[in-house]
């Protein structure tokens, strides 16, 4: 049996996009870490590492947790609040990501 797959497209406020040749959006493929699972935001993210790791270390700090600074939305939700990294990502989904306002 295969790893479920899902296409995630991560949108991206201008302040980020000079890491992507200035698009404001970037898709990448999330693949479930077991056969049994659904592919999550941690996934997404070491796929992204994989294709433009420029912008993957603006998200990510040294340890691998999701920078203080920048929120990341999945499907709307703040993604610390539904599991951080590991929260589940439906099918299509969205991940918006913005600066911290302070």
């Amino acid at each position: 049996m295969a790893r479920p797959v899902t296409l995630v497209t991560f949108v991206l406020p201008s302040t980020l996009r000079h890491w992507i040749g200035h698009q404001t959006e970037v898709k990448v493929f999330a693949v479930a870490a077991s056969d049994d699972d659904l592919p999550t935001l941690g996934g997404a993210l070491d796929t992204l590492r994989r294709t433009h790791p420029s912008l993957e270390e603006h998200l990510r700090d040294e340890y691998g947790s999701l920078r203080r600074h920048i929120g990341i939305f999945v499907c709307g939700e703040n993604a610390r609040r539904i599991g951080g990294l590991d929260c589940a990502l439906p099918p299509g989904a969205e991940v918006y990501v913005l600066p911290a306002l302070s």
